[in-house]
């Protein structure tokens, strides 16, 4: 059964959707979507599905980005004053609103910048429901690579911008507004300073394989062999090979996002992983 719920959160509405399973054994998948994406992106809708299929009830979050009640995707013509680590809070938030409805496990998982956000709070703060990670074609980045993505993608240097941002941040100006600037996928957008260093600036955070060794749960990486977006996860995996906590698996000639018949090779794999019954 399937059902909309909310929590209230510093004087916002978060809302995500339950996904329960009649018969569970009071384990649970929780969900975290991309960047300015939500809950109802087809990959996470999807995974819901094919989770319950599998006998596994989930709950996927809709990250409030700073937005009362958020649905869809975020409006680029809204400012933005949002910060990557803003997410650790709502993610902590979550688990605390699942273990007062008596949920005693949580495999907690999440897609490109959810799964870099999800290393982020496995690493730095964990919790005691947590008791597996699954980190979907998470986030990789380096100062070097936000460069030239931002070159690449806007036709604009990043690093005259990031200076005006934390110019203002170390100013105490950090709430100051960043009027037509390119951010993320929003073209000509608002921008707090403060967030747009979160974004963008120079912290080794926003790397997910910086936060692999401090996760004492087992992890689990997926990666798509022809994803066109994350870059160089299996390079970037390699270190960690052997290691008995971190697990690699990459599905053949997934892209991204996982569509269509890759969404059930993600979801075995997650099933399997979650139950202990695979890697």
């Amino acid at each position: 059964a399937a059902e909309e719920v909310t929590l209230g959160y510093r004087g916002l509405t978060l809302n995500a959707n339950l996904e329960t399973v009649e018969g569970a054994d009071g384990g649970m998948v929780m969900l975290v979507h991309g960047a300015l994406a939500h809950n109802r992106m087809e990959i996470i809708a999807t995974l819901q599905e094919l989770l319950a299929e599998r006998g596994l009830g989930s709950l996927a979050i809709t990250l409030g980005l700073g937005i009362d009640d958020r649905h869809g995707m975020y409006d680029c013509a809204a400012p933005h004053t949002h910060a990557v680590a803003d997410a650790l809070d709502e993610i902590g938030a979550w688990l605390g609103w699942l273990e007062e409805r008596g949920v005693s496990a949580v495999t907690l998982a999440g897609h490109s910048n959810g799964g870099r956000q999800v290393a982020w709070f496995a690493a730095e703060r964990d919790h005691r429901l947590i008791e597996r990670v699954v980190l979907i074609a998470p986030g990789l980045s380096s100062t070097d690579s936000r460069a030239a993505g931002y070159q690449g993608r806007y036709d604009t240097a990043l690093a005259p911008r990031l200076a005006t941002a934390e110019a203002l941040v170390a100013a105490g100006g950090g709430d100051t507004m960043m009027a037509g600037v390119d951010f993320l996928f929003c073209p000509d957008a608002t921008v707090s300073a403060a967030s747009f260093a979160s974004y963008y600036g120079d912290d080794p955070r926003l790397d997910t394989p910086y936060h692999l060794p401090a996760i004492a749960k087992p992890v689990l990486v997926v990666a798509g062999s022809e994803d066109n977006v994350v870059h160089g996860l299996p390079q970037a995996m390699a270190p960690f090979a052997g290691s008995g906590v971190i697990s690699y698996v990459e599905i053949e000639d997934a892209g991204h996002f996982f569509l269509d018949f890759f969404a059930e090779d993600l979801a075995d794999a997650m099933a399997a992983f979650a139950t202990g019954s695979g890697s």
